[in-house]
């Protein structure tokens, strides 16, 4: 029998235990032995639990049992995270966590560690919740070069932008619909509206992607705080919606990447993603384009997903790494961009003639209340920005720029 330990007894590491518990017998089939939880690690008070025998408050209980083999992390942030997982690798166990701030902030030097101690260091649930993503992109397409990965990777901001073309409601009536059904947290929502958790898990697939580690602090990350109703219905006029996309590619100047809210045409598959949903679409040489759709959130299907990670890292060891590795890096100065020209949408203060003074023959989409939207061809990110910076110099004022996806 295998002995495991959970760190954190949140929503995901109590989804974890009635994973196991309710299909133990599948549990058992998979990892090749029966899987039993032994401890749980939480600081809190659980002596009402009806599993209050289970807990401890530290780590060394753990780490001083040779019958534990493997340990799932469902922590998160890096903290109290990052040393409890090395100390446990360093012990010769596994472990399967959901948490993408650790992988994209220590997910090289965590690989190195398992493959030298011979275990798993197995992280499916960081993107994607309980869609499998990273699994398939390192072991099912590994006779394919992939060449760009771009997605919805987070199910708050998607949840908000539906709402915003179904129903009309503006940027802060979707944030407290979200914020009530807990979809987004109620006092700082910055991660998911921001871009800050999608641009950690663009981090992972990009490491996968190129075999290298890539920082949140290298990719810029813009969200959908300025995303207006008006930009939704214009973009529906283009037979386009807007999504937050995340996105990572090889381009002839290297790797660019980054998360941003687009124009993605109708055409694209990505455009029909509603709700909560997370999507993620791989482009390999051989199969072309895949797409991984379903819940990227929850307690019971992120539950699965690291439940999957522990019972892979029981049969198959450390030899997994084999093919899930990517090499250490170096943080650089600034952050990766695609210097090619593409298609941009621009809603602006000022007229036509204004507009048109600064930015050239644009082709004008909207023009009312003040405002007007226009078509901005073939630019690069450069001369985009250096453009917005000689508008605001000319009293025109840019309120968004949104970039159109390219199938």
């Amino acid at each position: 029998m295998a002995k495991i330990a959970i760190l954190g007894f949140g929503t995901v590491g109590s989804g974890v235990l009635e994973v196991l518990r309710t299909n133990a017998d599948k549990a058992a089939r998979r990892a090749g032995q029966p899987v039993e939880v032994k401890y749980i690690c939480d600081i809190r008070d659980f002596s009402s639990h009806p599993d209050a025998a289970l807990f401890v408050k530290t780590l060394d209980p753990i780490l001083n049992d040779p019958e534990v083999t493997a340990v799932v992390e469902t922590i998160g942030g890096t903290k109290v995270a990052y040393p409890y997982v090395k100390a446990v690798l360093e012990s010769g166990r596994h472990v399967a966590t959901s948490n993408k701030e650790l992988v994209a902030t220590h997910g090289a030097e965590l690989l190195a560690l398992a493959r030298e101690k011979g275990v798993c260091f197995l992280f499916e649930a960081s993107v994607g919740g309980g869609t499998p993503v990273i699994t398939p992109m390192y072991q099912c397409l590994a006779a394919n070069n992939l060449s760009e990965v771009r997605g919805i990777v987070n199910g708050t901001t998607n949840f908000m932008l539906t709402k915003m073309e179904r129903e009309g409601m503006d940027f802060e009536g979707a944030l407290k619909l979200a914020q009530s059904l807990g979809y987004a947290e109620t006092i700082d929502p910055s991660a998911d509206v921001d871009g800050i958790d999608a641009q950690r898990k663009i981090c992972i697939l990009a490491s996968i992607l190129f075999g290298r580690h890539f920082y949140p602090q290298n990719v810029a990350a813009r969200g959908i705080r300025d995303v207006s109703v008006k930009d939704i219905a214009l973009a529906r006029r283009q037979n386009a919606a807007v999504k937050l996309i995340a996105w990572a590619k090889q381009t002839e100047d290297g790797p660019a990447l980054a998360v941003e809210p687009m124009l993605v045409p109708r055409e694209s598959q990505l455009a029909g993603v509603d709700d909560v949903f997370n999507a993620v679409m791989v482009r390999g040489d051989i199969l072309g384009d895949v797409m991984f759709y379903g819940k990227g959130a929850g307690k019971l299907p992120t539950a699965s997903a690291v439940t999957a990670d522990v019972l892979d890292a029981l049969r198959n060891g450390g030899s997994i790494h084999e093919s899930l590795f990517w090499t250490d890096s170096e943080p650089m100065e600034g952050v990766y961009e695609d210097a090619s020209p593409a298609d941009r949408y621009v809603r602006a203060e000022g007229g036509a003639a204004a507009v048109r003074a600064v930015f050239g023959d644009v082709e004008i989409l909207d023009e009312a209340d003040g405002e007007i939207a226009f078509a901005l061809r073939g630019k690069s990110v450069a001369q985009t920005r250096a453009l917005c910076e000689e508008a605001a110099r000319q009293d025109v004022r840019v309120k968004n720029v949104l970039k159109w996806l390219t199938l």
